[in-house]
């Protein structure tokens, strides 16, 4: 275990991301930078080459011409630009560029005149070829970060670093529930009969239709009937008066000595008859047929 530590490799130390933001903002700026004073140090040479050849006499002119390559110039790095972050490649906007930045660079140095020393020529070309060369370092740093957030750092394991790192556990990956087996279709009456065996039955025999035993029923349980609710407690006294034996139907008189027994005072013949038999009957209408009670004679 302890001869694996000297071939190990070194993991590299990765950077705060703070610390890579503060580098590429200031790599942004000294590029800006450089490629504002390369444009104006251009714009100027040819705003003196103009002016000696053609635009003397007007000074306007003689300061717009170098817009005629320097827009260009300008156009074309900001279509690449958006080009890049759209993920693709304008080759119209490399020839504005090339167009813009190759026609500065050969006025620039055309510009200095024949018989000059070699030093006036590089002079004259530095500031276009800065400009160029800015614009293209920030292209690169541009590309390189479109690419690594579109491609995910993904970081392999080797044995060597399983020996290393006893501490790293490889990810649990949980246990695939096993697959339920799928139920069979049921059989419909032709297939399950075409493919039960079919028994034999000898020639001449006779074969009686087989019948199923009749289902028992539970006896029913007879309900009691439930209790009569009387609008006037006295009809209570009088349904008692229907229990003798043989059942029979009371005649008032014996109605009244009931009520008087059980603590009312004695109605008239007419509430009696009409109002306390009447709902009596009405509960139970087989009532009203009994035959009446017989008189007691007297002695």
């Amino acid at each position: 275990m302890a001869e694996l530590h000297p071939s190990a490799p070194t993991r590299p130390r990765t950077i705060h991301p703070r610390a890579v933001v503060s580098l590429a903002v200031t790599a942004a700026a000294l590029i800006f930078l450089l490629t504002g004073v390369s444009l104006w140090l251009s714009y100027e040479h040819l705003h003196d080459v103009g002016a000696r050849h053609g635009f003397a006499d007007d000074p306007i002119r003689a300061w717009a011409w170098p817009a005629t390559l320097d827009l260009f110039y300008a156009a074309g790095e900001v279509l690449i630009l958006r080009a890049a972050l759209a993920r693709r490649l304008d080759w119209w906007a490399i020839s504005l560029v090339i167009f813009g930045a190759g026609g500065s660079i050969a006025l620039n140095i055309a510009g200095v005149g024949e018989g000059a020393q070699a030093l006036d020529y590089v002079v004259a070309a530095v500031p276009p070829v800065a400009s160029l060369l800015a614009f293209g370092a920030l292209m690169n740093q541009l590309y390189r970060l479109l690419a690594a957030v579109e491609t995910p750092v993904t970081t392999t394991v080797t044995s060597v670093d399983r020996v290393n790192a006893p501490n790293v556990t490889a990810p649990v990956t949980p246990p695939t529930p096993p697959k339920m087996p799928v139920p069979a279709a049921p059989l419909t009456p032709a297939l399950s009969a075409a493919r039960l065996p079919q028994p034999v039955v000898p020639r001449g025999a006779r074969v009686l239709p087989i019948v199923a035993p009749p289902v028992a029923q539970a006896p029913t349980v007879p309900q009691p009937p439930a209790p009569i609710r009387y609008t006037d407690a006295r009809c209570a006294v009088i349904r008692a008066l229907y229990n003798t034996a043989p059942p029979s139907r009371p005649g008032t008189k014996a109605m009244r000595e009931a009520l008087v027994a059980a603590g009312y005072e004695a109605p008239s013949d007419g509430a009696i008859r009409g109002t306390l038999r009447t709902e009596v009957e009405a509960h139970e209408p087989h009532l009203a047929q009994l035959p009446p009670a017989p008189v007691a004679i007297s002695a």
